[in-house]
Order: C-alpha cells, then structure tokens, then sequence
C-alpha cells in the first residue's frame, strides 16, 4: 500500500535530511552557543538515529518519555493503539495505523530538538519551507499583482462577478496544496508555473466540486448578519511557502468582497509534517512580502500586517493539531477548541492530512457520504481544499473512483487530482 511505502522509503529519506540539516548547522550552533551548542547538536543526532533504526527494523513505537505537555496524551493514544492490538503484542513501526506512526514520528523529532537545549527551538524543517517560498517567487508575484488588481474595482463588482473571483481564488488555493515537502520527501515542491493560468484546464481533475456551496453559505451568512453578530470564516491551514500565500489572497479577498468579517487562522504549535506552517512561518511569509522590492508584494504584506493588528485576523496553534487523534474526537480530547471552532461560519480544512483526520484515515468505498467518514465531527459547516497525495477518498458519484482507477492506478496518490469538499454540519 501507498502506506507500507511511505513508511519504507518515505520517512527515512525525512529523517536522514533531518539529521544532515543538524550535521550543516553544526559550526552555527558553535557561534551561537559554544561547545553546548555543539553537544546539543551530537545529541539530538544520535536520538535521531536511533529513531531512524527503530523504524526501518520495525521495533515497537515507544512511550515518549520527555516532559512536553502533550506526553501524557500520546502515551494514552498508545495505550489505546495497544488495546487495538488484541494483545497480538506491541504496536510497531509496520503494524500500526499510518497516520498513528508518522504524527508519532514527527513528534518524536520534535521531542529529539526540545529537549536537547540550547538548540530546543530549531526548526529543522525551516530552510526548506523557507526555499519553497523563494523558489515560487514568481508565482507569488504573480498572485500578489493579480490579487492588487482586482481590490482596485473590487466594490463595483456584481454579485456574479463577485462569485467568479471567489472560485478562481478557491482554485488557487486548493492547487496550492501540490507544494508539500513531507510529499516529496523534502524535494523541490515550488510553484514555478502562473498559479492562475491553468485553473480552466485544471477543473476536469477537481473530483468533487462544492464551490456553490460554499458561495451559499457565505451569501447566505451575510444576510442573516446583524450589527452583533460578525460572519466568521476559519482556515486550518496545511503547508507554509506558496501554498500559504494561496490561502492569505483567500483570505484578504473574504474580507475584501465583504463575504467575511474575520478570518481565523489555525497553525502548528511544533514544526510538523516537513512543511506545515508554524506561528514563526506565518510571520515570516508576511515580512518577506512586506520588506519585497515588488509594489504589489509589499502591499500585500503590508495590507496583511495591518489586518493581524486589527483583528481581523487572528492567528491560532493548538496542541491538537499535532496529536494523532483524529477529529472526531476533537469534543473530547480538545473541548475548548472544538467549541471554538463552533463560532464559526465556514471552516476550510487545507491539504491531505486534515483530510485523513477528518476522515480517520480509513480505506474507505469511494461513495460512501463524506458527512457519514465525519463520524460526528461537525462544529460548523465544513469544507476540505485538498489535491490527492494519500488512498483515503469519500463522496465520489458511484463508479467515479473505479473508472479512474482503471485507466490512472496513482490517481489517488500522485497529487494531479483535487476535491472541494463541503459538508453542512446539520
């Protein structure tokens, strides 16, 4: 299975980088802090290595031991995992849920660099997130202008032309989520072509498009809107770097077209799947564009500063997000989040991983109802942006899935494919 590979092959690739990032940044880490440094750094590296043999000789997964506050959930989950078992002995590396062990690996990563100070607050994934940026420079240019342009005659626009911005805007975010480092292992993953271009050839390959509905609800909350109450829109986000960029224009075009008042973005609270945007990427993004030598870039950059010290803007990270749960159990294991997430008007779930926890990862029959693979997960209405990058899919017509099947056997995992997913939450 597209699992058994990504364990095999995928993830050691990961953690080898990991460690040759540490072996790079070794003479920094002597500037910085002396011989500590240095002694952090051969330390986390060989807790690494340890964590790459365990793997690849499918040991066990291990209780973490370090003092992190999220410890004793994992160590639950595991618990858990080892019930599921049937006392058919340990969870190991092979023999466990694959969302179960690579959350479990990136975290036990984390747990190598957090405990290991001075260097506890390294990003190991950093330069490649911040590369993919640069190296979609001109795509962001791109989007920066295209996205300027259209705020210059944004209020004379007619609810039809309104609707038009919103799906090529929806599009470029959904299409932003090809750029994914866990994916490619840490290769290239930058947008190189013009993110706009291509989005008319590109819809054939959206499998499930629920874009009016999302229109609705936005339309529909605006009306209903009263001086109280404002129309909130949430994004979970998934990847930092031109992906990231997709859903700020997204976002700045909500409020813009006045479709939503504020928008709520959620991040990482630790450095997670190669790519996914922490606090410290979400900032940076901004200040890249804000200091760019591009009018456009910087204009957004600034626009976007502007709307963070508004609060218009709120950018949140929370524990659960980099547990392996998935979010069905949201109301129990994080109350306060799930009920934050029920003051909202829309949710958009980013990219694959949040597909799979909404989903819980399983290998689904392709029609099964995407609000019955939800198991009760609705705090709001709810939509996933995501291209195919693993062999979970629900909600396709009958016969849908097999027929690509037949003729593209990659089709679920090769990233060319992409769905709108929306779910009302009744």
């Amino acid at each position: 299975s597209f699992a058994y590979f990504t364990i095999k092959d995928r993830l050691p690739q990961i953690l080898t980088r990991v460690i040759d990032t540490l072996h790079r940044h070794k003479n920094e880490f002597f500037e910085e802090h002396g011989e500590k440094g240095v002694e952090a750094e051969k330390r986390a590296i060989s807790f690494l290595s340890k964590l790459r043999n365990e793997l690849q000789t499918d040991k066990p997964v291990t209780p973490l031991e370090d003092e992190l506050p999220d410890a004793a959930l994992w160590n639950q989950y595991l618990d858990y995992q080892r019930n599921l078992s049937n006392g058919n002995g340990e969870p190991s590396w092979f023999q466990s849920p694959w969302l179960f062990v690579e959350c479990y690996m990136y975290r036990r990563i984390h747990a190598a660099l957090a405990q290991n100070p001075p260097i506890d607050n390294f990003d190991v994934f950093k330069e490649g997130k911040a590369q993919n940026f640069f190296e979609s420079q001109e795509a962001v240019i791109t989007l920066c202008t295209y996205f300027q342009e259209l705020l210059k005659n944004i209020k004379d626009l007619d609810e039809k032309q309104l609707q038009e911005e919103l799906f090529k805007l929806l599009q470029v975010s959904l299409w932003g989520n090809k750029c994914d480092l866990s994916f490619s292992a840490g290769e290239d993953s930058s947008q190189k072509s013009s993110p706009l271009q291509s989005l008319e050839n590109m819809l054939p390959y959206i499998l499930v498009n629920d874009m009016e509905k999302l229109w609705s609800i936005l339309v529909n909350a605006k009306k209903r809107n009263t001086e109280e109450s404002n129309v909130r829109v949430d994004i979970i986000l998934d990847n930092a770097g031109f992906e990231l960029l997709s859903d700020l224009v997204l976002a700045d075009f909500l409020l813009s077209s006045k479709l939503a008042d504020e928008v709520h973005f959620h991040g990482k609270s630790i450095p997670w799947y190669v790519s996914d945007t922490t606090k410290h990427d979400f900032n940076w993004t901004i200040k890249q564009l804000q200091s760019a030598n591009h009018m456009w870039m910087s204009r957004c950059g600034i626009n976007w500063e502007g709307n963070l010290k508004k609060g218009v803007w709120v950018y949140r990270d929370h524990m659960f997000w980099t547990l392996p749960h998935d979010f069905s159990s949201m109301a129990e294991v994080a109350p306060d989040l799930y009920a934050d997430l029920q003051k909202s008007n829309l949710l958009l779930f980013k990219g694959d991983l949040n597909y799979r926890k909404l989903t819980g990862d399983r290998k689904w029959e392709y029609s099964v109802p995407f609000h019955q693979a939800l198991n009760k997960f609705h705090p709001a209405p709810l939509c996933s942006l995501r291209t195919l990058k693993s062999d979970t899919q629900v909600g396709l017509k009958p016969g849908q899935g097999e027929q690509i099947q037949a003729s593209e056997p990659e089709w679920m995992v090769n990233g060319k494919y992409g769905i709108v997913q929306f779910d009302a939450a009744l």
